[in-house]
């Protein structure tokens, strides 16, 4: 019960209806309605958190706490009702409202009631259309509930929302979340959940009129109140936006409390900064360096983009429009043509992810392109922050917002806020002249026509540096010739020959030697997987500590010096010379402008 498990510091009291409730704190007021099975004091974690910046109150709905029951066969209104009589009680014009699962729908029904009380809304984990097979299953739990504790039926909730068997990091969450759901009025319960059953279609229609911002928040792990509901509902809902938390379940506010209060009081607080400096700006908290290397991870490349469609299904297409807008606020931009078919789903799109290709997913890039019932079969991915799609193996993806809709010509520009990034050192699949280009290509090509030709590697592996240790010092990896991995003499066989993953990736330098005798030493940039252990004479040096390495090749030394300096400002190019002198060609001229058709293949 409320009264029993609430914090000792908390308000706590009863409405003249005899509608429970807590209060805690002082400052901007908001409200918190919980789920079904739960009661007011479940938002503990929250209570404590914000009680010193917001004046909170988290009410019992009907049938919970120490509330009454709700009519035989209730509405959404007769809860959305309660919760305003609570705040005409409290002398409280105008709240947030925060809503859990079946209280996020009561906060929906709260603000398309009443706009002019509420502020603005967080809806986490809540349900929306709900696919046929998971109408079903709910429907089955509804019918059975007969009005009497349901032991068996607390633990399959239990196992639903936390796994089974629950982890142990999650147990105390879920011992908290059981404790609710054995001391709730069976009654209450039973009267509650067959709305929730019913009531997952009941603001459809509505959505689109909803007045205030709103954020449609829930856990990639939530089947039952999933990424792609909460995406369709940001899309509707004018001033909506969708935020998936990576890992969660249904019961993330409990479980993983510091993050989803973190995004909870981030959303509530651009209140303020609107009323300061008349925008509401999202803190993104990036890194501006990281952000412009995962930017500099398109080279003239192939993008799928990506977005929640209207019923919740997953909708997307390949472009090579994609650059980079600015970096504070940090925006990108795609672009997409009329006569594209899913050009009327990303045109009215509240948000959308951009997936940069790596060169090993060219039929994934041709499957986007085409007209395919259902291109998602053929690519693995996950919900992003957005509840955009994000495809694994990706050199990059940004997943964005929608900033502006800009109409030029025969194709619309999808302006995106980035809310989330990620990257990695893989390679890019270019495009160019109507073909695909693929860099490691090269590697094969230049090895082939000189056999002798001294190959090595510069590895890099989270800002580590792959040195081999031998008696006189450090080397790089290197061999003669490319190679293969049965030819031990070659760099190829070296890196197999030491367990080493490697992936090769840019040329890095060109030279020969000015002696009489003259070999040419060719070096590329790569990336590797860390092996499983360094009995083999491995070791990872950090790139800051590499100018202290005894390394015996005044000409090693020479090229490291200049990755360390490249590696500073993030742009590379290639030496071409001998030993003794030479000189860097950049990768891409500065002056050469870039190659944006805009096309959707």
């Amino acid at each position: 019960m409320a009264d029993a498990s609430a914090p000792a510091w908390a308000r706590q009291g009863t409405a003249p209806d005899g509608t429970g409730f807590i209060r805690a704190g002082s400052g901007t007021p908001v409200l918190f309605i919980h789920g079904v099975g739960m009661n007011a004091a479940i938002w503990q974690p929250q209570i404590e958190r914000m009680a010193g910046g917001f004046d909170v109150i988290a009410i019992d709905m009907l049938g919970h706490g120490q509330s009454p029951l709700p009519p035989q066969h209730p509405e959404l209104a007769d809860y959305a009702d309660q919760a305003m009589r609570l705040l005409d009680h409290l002398g409280l014009d105008k709240v947030s409202v925060v809503g859990h699962s079946m209280g996020a729908l009561v906060a929906q029904e709260l603000a398309l009631r009443a706009p002019e009380r509420v502020r603005r809304i967080v809806s986490l984990n809540a349900v929306f259309r709900r696919p046929p097979e998971l109408a079903e299953a709910v429907r089955q739990r509804a019918v059975a509930l007969n009005g009497r504790s349901d032991t068996a039926g607390t633990a399959q909730t239990i196992a639903r929302w936390f796994g089974d068997p629950v982890p142990a990091a999650l147990e105390a969450a879920a011992q908290k979340t059981a404790s609710a759901l054995s001391a709730v009025d069976p009654e209450g319960y039973a009267r509650t959940y067959r709305l929730f059953a019913r009531a997952d279609r009941d603001h459809a229609d509505r959505l689109p009129t909803l007045a205030v911002p709103a954020l449609f928040m829930t856990g990639s792990e939530d089947r039952n109140s999933s990424s792609a509901m909460s995406a369709a509902m940001a899309r509707l809902a004018p001033h909506g936006r969708c935020t998936v938390l990576p890992g969660q379940k249904h019961m993330m506010a409990v479980a993983a409390s510091d993050i989803t209060t973190r995004h909870i009081v981030d959303f509530l607080a651009e209140d303020e900064a609107a009323e300061q400096d008349g925008t509401a700006k999202t803190n993104t908290g990036f890194d501006s360096g990281e952000f412009r290397r995962a930017l500099g991870s398109f080279l003239t490349g192939v993008t799928i983009v990506t977005t929640i469609g209207p019923e919740g299904e997953p909708r997307g297409f390949t472009a090579n429009s994609f650059t980079s807008v600015s970096l504070d606020p940090p925006l990108v931009l795609v672009c997409i043509a009329h006569k594209a078919l899913g050009h009327p789903v990303f045109a009215t799109s509240k948000s959308f992810a951009i997936n940069v290709l790596n060169e090993g997913q060219k039929v994934a890039s041709g499957i986007f392109a085409s007209k395919a019932a259902d291109k998602f079969a053929s690519v693995a991915w996950r919900p992003g922050r957005t509840g955009s799609p994000v495809l694994d193996g990706s050199v990059a993806c940004f997943d964005c917002d929608m900033e502006r809709l800009v109409d030029a010509g025969d194709h619309s520009i999808l302006i995106g806020r980035v809310r989330d990034f990620e990257h990695n050192s893989a390679q890019p699949l270019g495009y160019c002249r109507g073909a695909y280009i693929a860099p490691g290509l090269s590697q094969d090509a230049l090895a082939a026509t000189q056999p002798g030709t001294d190959v090595g590697a510069i590895l890099e592996n989270g800002g580590r540096i792959l040195f081999l240790e031998t008696a006189d010092g450090f080397e790089l990896p290197r061999g003669r010739g490319l190679g293969s991995a049965g030819d031990g003499k070659s760099l190829r066989g070296l890196l197999a020959a030491k367990a080493i993953e490697a992936q090769l990736g840019f040329l890095f330098a060109v030279w020969d030697d000015a002696g009489a005798v003259s070999r040419t030493h060719v070096y590329y940039r790569g990336t590797f997987d860390v092996p499983a252990s360094s009995d083999r004479g491995i070791r990872l040096i950090e790139i800051d500590a590499i100018e202290g390495l005894k390394i015996a090749d005044p000409a090693i030394r020479s090229m490291l010096a200049r990755y360390i300096r490249e590696c500073s400002v993030d742009a590379f190019g290639v030496y071409v010379g001998n030993d003794v002198e030479g000189e860097v060609r950049p990768l891409a001229r500065a002056d050469a402008s870039a190659v944006n058709t805009g096309d959707q293949r």
